[in-house]
């Protein structure tokens, strides 16, 4: 491999190994709330689909 090619790749390496080092373990509380927002986001483009599904078929 050339050495540009091999300093990018060192580069982004790096890059991916500072974001590691600064992530941790959610605790119960956040992760139950990440999960009920998740959760009703799902829930409520659900909804919109389905909608909009009864919606095009009552048109035609």
């Amino acid at each position: 491999m050339s050495k540009k090619l091999m300093r990018k790749l060192s580069s982004e390496f790096a890059k991916y190994v500072r974001v590691w080092k600064l992530l941790k373990k959610p605790t119960p509380e956040e992760f139950k709330t990440v999960s009920k927002v998740s959760a009703v986001g799902i829930l409520i483009i659900g909804a919109v689909g389905f909608a909009i599904s009864v919606a095009m078929k009552m048109m035609f």
